[in-house]
């Protein structure tokens, strides 16, 4: 049986609302992104219009960014660089430059958006490949979308991070109500935007599903639609869902002088482990999880 792990899981009240959730935060991405697109063309055209020293203008020099710094440009990508302060509603705060080939910047209007989303999309050069949350810091740092209420996305944004950060998995249904109550707050404030009324509608879909199962029914199962939703699409969700959590996991790790608790890395292998086809899926992960567990030991012993 293709799927029998999965339906175990799915019979896990905190674990199915984890699936939910994440489903939920697809759809956003799915109603956003063409959206952010046209809005960031209709941006980088007023930038370069308002500002005489970027029209036709290309860099020469190919500025880099050196990780996540961005001291040394030549005058046409600094001016670049004022532009993008000028427009962030934080501007004081971290800019994520690693993510940007600001050579681009005068042609390619989402190297352009980078520069207000989370670090780690510098190889993403189109909206389609931008999660929910990539999209949402855009929303939320870009002034371009100033009239929606900030406090709209930060909500949304907070139930995403803590989603992804679950290292058990689960969530409540406490928890959900409360997500649900953001989601409905952003899908209202852009309700005009088509793609948006859209996932709004598969949302209320997705929220009203039952995807518990009887494993009695899980021969006559694979591969078949349940309830409207495809056991593939859920599959699929799961492996986008554990694989974005493991890199956030794995990516702090890598941060200077950032510990992960041992007792979430524990948890995790624990819970991947457990579960055969999770455990092939993520082997490497596995490993790499088992490295930071025993530097977290050694550390401890000294």
């Amino acid at each position: 049986m293709v799927y029998e792990d999965l339906f175990a899981r799915l019979n896990q009240a905190g674990y199915k609302n984890w699936i939910k959730a994440g489903f939920c935060l697809k759809n956003v991405k799915d109603g956003l992104y063409g959206y952010a697109d046209r809005e960031m063309q209709c941006f980088h055209s007023t930038v370069t219009r308002n500002n005489s020293v970027l029209r036709d203008q290309r860099c020469r020099s190919s500025c880099r960014p050196r990780g996540n710094q961005f001291e040394f440009a030549c005058p046409l990508c600094n001016e670049w660089k004022k532009e993008i302060l000028r427009h962030h509603t934080k501007p004081s705060g971290v800019i994520n430059w690693g993510n940007c080939r600001p050579w681009l910047w005068p042609t390619e209007h989402w190297e352009l958006a980078k520069a207000f989303m989370p670090r780690g999309l510098a190889d993403l050069s189109r909206a389609d490949q931008c999660d929910a949350a990539a999209l949402l810091n855009l929303l939320h740092f870009c002034d371009h979308f100033s009239f929606i209420n900030p406090s709209v996305i930060t909500e949304v944004i907070r139930c995403r991070n803590e989603l992804t950060h679950s290292c058990e998995m689960q969530v409540s249904n406490e928890w959900m109500a409360r997500f649900q109550k953001s989601l409905e707050k952003l899908l209202l404030t852009l309700r005009h935007i088509p793609e948006v009324r859209a996932a709004g509608q598969q949302i209320q879909e997705i929220l009203s599903v039952d995807l518990s199962l009887g494993l009695i029914e899980v021969d006559s199962l694979d591969g078949a639609n349940m309830e409207g939703l495809l056991i593939e699409s859920i599959s699929q969700c799961e492996i986008e869902m554990l694989r974005a959590s493991l890199r956030d996991l794995l990516d702090n790790s890598e941060l200077e002088g950032n510990l992960v608790p041992l007792e979430k890395l524990q948890n995790v292998y624990r819970f991947l482990s457990s579960h055969k086809d999770l455990e092939e899926q993520f082997r490497t992960e596995l490993q790499s999880i088992q490295v930071l567990e025993a530097q977290q030991l050694q550390r401890a012993d000294r």
